[in-house]
């Protein structure tokens, strides 16, 4: 059973960091695409940072290019979000997903994806 798991979440002060992380069970993590979504209130969800089954291809929404980093590590079954200079704008609550996809490239909608954790919250003060 594919089960993904996100920690990480809090409360954070703009311009501040926080990282994100996802535990992955119950499945083979090198054959499955995963990415980061995220939900405001009010708002549907959205892709923000996905990857490719390798690590190779991360893929970034243009909003967080450039303070977001998405990576993963194969062997602890582990997918990460660094997030950097966040801004009251990326208050949300965020998700892990996972898809079972070995491409030469990156899907980030959340009709791609199928395997969803409970999300852990992000808040950015001013």
């Amino acid at each position: 059973q594919v089960q993904v798991v996100e920690s990480g979440g809090g409360l954070v002060q703009a311009r501040g960091s926080l990282r994100l992380s996802c535990t992955a069970s119950g499945f083979n993590f090198y054959d499955f695409a995963m990415g980061w979504f995220r939900q405001a209130p009010g708002k549907e969800r959205e892709g923000v940072a996905c990857i490719n089954w390798s690590g190779t291809l991360p893929y970034y929404a243009e909003s967080v290019k450039g303070r977001f980093t998405v990576s993963r590590d194969n062997a602890k079954k582990l997918l990460y979000m660094q997030m950097d200079n966040l801004e009251t704008e990326d208050k949300a609550m965020y998700y892990c997903a996972a898809e079972p996809l070995v491409s030469s490239a990156t899907y980030c909608t959340v009709a791609d994806y199928n395997h969803w954790g409970q999300g852990t919250q992000v808040t950015v003060s001013s």
